[in-house]
């Protein structure tokens, strides 16, 4: 099987967990048998992988996310990288392509499409399964799933199939109505659509040579700034004669506010958190380094990061984006491929991180123009490159790095750095890597 997970997202709606580069897909909620947590896309992943190890798993993401996936998944996960956001159609065109001129799948297999943030059980990827079998038959280019609806939901677009059958071709597709307009539709037999579905790969690959000019992946790469925006619904699942639907009545939550995603929470605290006997409804999610105590509180998220904290009526959570877009600050938080860092303290002319490097990981090569840096090793051991001079780093070494000076860091173990950079003109975009030979 052949999956497509469309990652997107900002990270808005979640704040102060998600951030422009943190977007929901990556927050570690979900408790696992073992007793660590999991994020969305891990979950998803490992869901994927039981119901069929030989999935072949690619994610189209944007270049922001790219660190956080390698982090949470692995090196191995196949990435569709979008340069710029173009809206989904061009999202799927670039990662079919990415699937036949890439991955070398055949024209004649079929793909599934999903987001990668659903909060779904076996019973979903079961049917994305089944969904993929029914695209094999070929009785239609394209086939939806059509997700049971459990109320009359504003937030999704409607499916009208033309019979009650499991598998039916579709009548007409709705927009996103008012409740009113929704439970005429759910009376009619309407279905919610998820934006799931599947196509054999010459399908998407012919559709977006109609519509774009391109030659391959690298090509359709490398023009993609030039691309129109506009969904796939639009360009191509609303305009298809030849199209079916599949019914899925199990469970399917978009856990997209802080209301929603804490119903799926296992537990109501995760993290230094303490609650006294006369809360009710309260989830805490801590992920600073000091305690917090919730009394006399109900029906309340409270949320707590380096980026920030919220302390929010659930209800009222789900109208967080506005005031969330006033907030002007740097990341304070990210994951990388190599590891991880945190901001501890900010001031005009020096910026000082807890940096975390996992274990068999490196930084890249690279150098600064308008700071120096200075790296103390707090727990575990490693190696430097300054300037091609090698030096084995342990708990206590100090080095120093001056602007202009090519450097990484190899981490033996893990490996804790306090970093602290020095200059007039501080900045994420002041660095140049280079091959380290």
């Amino acid at each position: 099987m052949n999956i497509v997970l469309l990652s997107g997202g900002s990270g808005k709606r979640l704040w102060p967990l998600s951030n422009d580069i943190r977007s929901k897909q990556f927050i570690k909620i979900f408790k696992t048998e073992t007793g660590s947590y999991e994020s969305m896309v891990q979950r998803v992943y490992r869901q994927i992988k039981k119901t069929d190890s030989d999935a072949k798993i690619t994610i189209a993401t944007s270049k922001t996310q790219v660190s956080s996936i390698h982090n949470q998944l692995g090196e191995g996960v196949g990435i569709s990288v979008e340069p710029c956001r173009r809206d989904t159609f061009p999202a799927i065109a670039l990662a079919t392509a990415y699937l036949h001129d890439v991955q070398g799948v055949s024209e004649e297999e079929s793909v599934v499409v999903c987001p990668v943030d659903p909060y779904v059980e076996e019973d979903y990827f079961r049917a994305l399964k089944a969904l993929a079998e029914q695209a094999d038959k070929g009785e239609a280019n394209l086939v939806l799933m059509g997700i049971a609806p459990t109320y009359p939901s504003e937030k999704y677009g409607y499916i009208i199939p033309k019979s009650t059958e499991p598998v039916s071709d579709v009548a007409t597709f709705k927009e996103k109505p008012d409740e009113e307009t929704a439970k005429q539709y759910i009376a009619q037999g309407a279905l919610w659509n998820g934006g799931v579905f599947a196509y054999k790969l010459k399908y998407v690959l012919n559709k977006a040579h109609e519509l774009i000019d391109f030659t391959d992946y690298e090509d359709l790469f490398s023009k993609y700034d030039t691309l129109t925006k506009i969904s796939f619904d639009y360009a191509v699942v609303e305009k298809e004669s030849k199209i079916q639907v599949m019914r899925f009545a199990g469970q399917w939550k978009d856990l997209g506010t802080w209301n929603t995603l804490t119903e799926a929470m296992s537990d109501n605290a995760i993290g230094e958190a303490i609650m006294n006997d006369t809360c009710t409804g309260v989830n805490i999610i801590n992920e600073l380094n000091v305690p917090i105590l919730a009394m006399g509180l109900h029906d309340v998220v409270i949320s707590a990061s380096p980026e920030g904290i919220l302390v929010s009526d659930k209800e009222q959570s789900s109208y967080i984006k506005p005031y969330v877009d006033k907030i002007d600050q740097q990341i304070m938080f990210a994951e990388k491929s190599w590891g991880s860092f945190r901001v501890l303290d900010v001031e005009e002319k020096s910026l000082t991180i807890k940096v975390t490097l996992n274990e068999g990981h490196s930084m890249n090569y690279h150098s600064h123009k308008n700071r120096d840096e200075v790296w103390v090793v707090i727990s575990g051991k490693g190696k430097t490159v300054v300037d091609g001079m090698e030096q084995e780093i342990a708990v206590g070494d100090v080095v120093t790095m001056q602007a202009g000076c090519r450097h990484t860091v190899f981490a033996e173990t893990e490996l804790q750095l306090i970093e602290v950079q020095l200059g007039e003109e501080i900045n994420v975009y002041d660095k140049q890597k280079f091959p380290l030979e």
